[in-house]
């Protein structure tokens, strides 16, 4: 017996092949949004990190200099990882005598929007290596004790 061939076709419409491109777009368009979300979030953090280091160097070099600081605003620029940063430098009084408050705040070079804003105290200089002598002072102390 021959058969015949039949006039009905296996296969996709074209409405299916166009709904199907459509759920494929809506499902592509939800990755590209999370993953541009995620590489926005992990830039702004690094430039947070940044100019969280930048406040803590300079109040670091505000204690290295060993000095009473006056009260005061100070401002400046530093290139850091390859950017231009801005950084302001508020020296004020806290009350306590000799105990100064530095609040630094940091934004990128020509912007007013801070990025950062860090915290530091400095106290009244020492004699080096005073510190020292005194934690020495106390070990023996305890160990005439024993």
């Amino acid at each position: 017996m021959i058969r015949q061939p039949s006039n009905t076709c296996a296969g996709f419409t074209l409405i299916e092949v166009m709904v199907a491109m459509a759920i494929a777009v809506l499902a592509l368009t939800g990755v590209l949004a999370a993953v541009s979300q995620m590489v926005d979030s992990g830039f702004a953090m690094r430039e947070r990190t940044y100019a969280s280091w930048i406040a803590q160097n300079k109040i670091t070099e505000l204690r290295l200099a060993n000095v009473v600081p006056e009260v005061s605003v100070t401002n400046g620029e530093i290139e850091y990882a390859g950017l231009e940063w801005a950084w302001s430098a508020t020296i004020s009084e806290t009350g306590v005598e000799n105990l100064f408050r530095v609040d630094v705040v940091v934004r990128h070079a020509g912007s007013a929007d801070s990025i950062r804003s860090v915290t530091g105290f400095i106290g009244e200089p020492g004699i080096p290596g005073e510190s020292n002598r005194a934690w020495q002072q106390s070990g023996q102390a305890l160990g005439e004790e024993q």
